[in-house]
């Protein structure tokens, strides 16, 4: 199942990026998102000693980014 997950994040993560190089940057926050939890995910399945503080770190710009991406999106749906 977790290989599955890494796939479709990859997945989301690279149509989110081919989408903000057509045009709208902001999606590059949710495919930042999406990379992020690829790497959190290949942490868990190589076993990966990762420190809590840094996973933690690496989510709240994840979370972050996010936000970014959906604002903008909500902006262009708005036609600003």
């Amino acid at each position: 199942m977790l290989i599955i997950s890494i796939i479709l994040e990859a997945a989301v993560a690279v149509i989110a990026a081919l989408a903000a190089r057509a045009g709208r940057p902001y999606l590059y926050g949710l495919s930042f998102t999406f990379a992020a939890y690829v790497l959190y995910d290949l942490a868990r399945l190589l076993q990966w000693p990762v420190e809590g503080p840094l996973l933690s770190g690496l989510f709240l710009l994840a979370t972050i980014a996010a936000l970014l991406a959906v604002w903008g999106l909500y902006r262009e749906g708005r036609g600003k």
